[in-house]
């Protein structure tokens, strides 16, 4: 059996979604907080149970004859983040999956200054000493950020922000998609496809999957520049790209009701950035999809008019 956890949330439901594309519903269990929220899966005939990260009895029901557990991420950060991802990890080996999966960040890294960063690092690294084969999805960075970060361009031409670094900004259907392929076995942990095409993305120890993966990202890394110039080609408007101070801008933010520990977060992301944190890119997504990565451009159409096809 497959479980997967979050399976509710923005990410988890989507991967659950294309996971029952390919595999039979009885091979599928999800992990979730309300499984009241899960109905319309129970009524296809997959598992639903009770499922908490800071509840570990409910795990070990939830996890019960898994094979895989994939841990999506927890809606937290620093420790309260890591001790939830723990948690999941313990019970997932308890249980006696033969592997655990981890949505993870391109970018996580110890000495990061954007938060959620070194929590994905700590968890890799729980992973790693857990003595369970894992295997940890670095994914790009979630483009449904973008329109966070765009503020009122769309209406006063300017997308006013701080100084930034190019992020490979990526969707998250194909994310999704992504994570049932591994999850189904349609990308084999040795680096190759089921029909036997290698993959051209290794992972750090040379062998495909296993372990921490390749960036999972779309093709470019685009910087809030280049969002303002494609937010003018799909509008036919020109949005000017206007850098602002650090302090200013999360003075702003606090300014309208934003929790300054949230603003100094959220600077966080541009400090890291700015580092070149999020720039990595990679064929790896690509490769497991079977078909070019969506780009920024087209998920940015959405924004700018729900439901409009847009040529990439």
């Amino acid at each position: 059996m497959i479980v997967v956890t979050g399976a509710t949330g923005a990410l988890g439901s989507q991967i659950v979604a294309h996971l029952l594309d390919r595999v039979p519903a009885e091979r599928v269990g999800v992990s979730v907080r309300d499984p009241a929220r899960a109905a319309d899966l129970a009524a296809r005939g997959v598992r639903v149970r009770r499922g908490d990260f800071t509840d570990p009895a409910s795990l070990a029901d939830a996890f019960a004859g898994a094979e895989q557990v994939l841990v999506v991420s927890a809606n937290a950060t620093g420790g309260e983040a890591v001790a939830q991802h723990r948690a999941a990890i313990d019970a997932a080996r308890a249980a006696g999956a033969a592997r655990i999966l981890y949505t993870s960040h391109q970018g996580a890294s110890a000495g990061s200054p954007f938060a959620p960063m070194p929590d994905h690092a700590a968890t890799e690294g729980h992973l790693a000493a857990s003595g369970v084969p894992f295997t940890a999805l670095r994914n790009g960075f979630y483009a449904s950020t973008v329109p966070l970060l765009l503020g009122g361009a769309l209406t006063t031409g300017e997308l006013v922000a701080p100084a930034d670094g190019p992020v490979s900004w990526t969707g998250h259907a194909d994310l999704a998609a992504a994570a049932a392929v591994v999850l189904a076995g349609g990308a084999a942990l040795d680096g190759t496809a089921l029909d036997g095409t290698a993959l051209d993305g290794t992972g750090l120890d040379g062998t495909g999957l296993d372990g921490v993966t390749p960036p999972l990202t779309a093709p470019d890394a685009l910087d809030l520049a280049d969002v303002a110039r494609l937010l003018g080609e799909l509008t036919g408007r020109e949005v000017r790209r206007v850098v602002v101070d650090d302090d200013e801008w999360a003075a702003g933010l606090v300014a309208r009701g934003v929790p300054a520990d949230r603003a100094e977060m959220l600077l966080g992301m541009f400090r890291a950035s700015r580092q070149g944190g999020f720039a990595a890119t990679g064929p790896a997504l690509a490769d497991l999809l079977g078909r070019p990565v969506t780009p920024l451009r087209a998920l940015l159409a959405e924004v700018v008019a729900p439901g409009a096809r847009v040529a990439p």
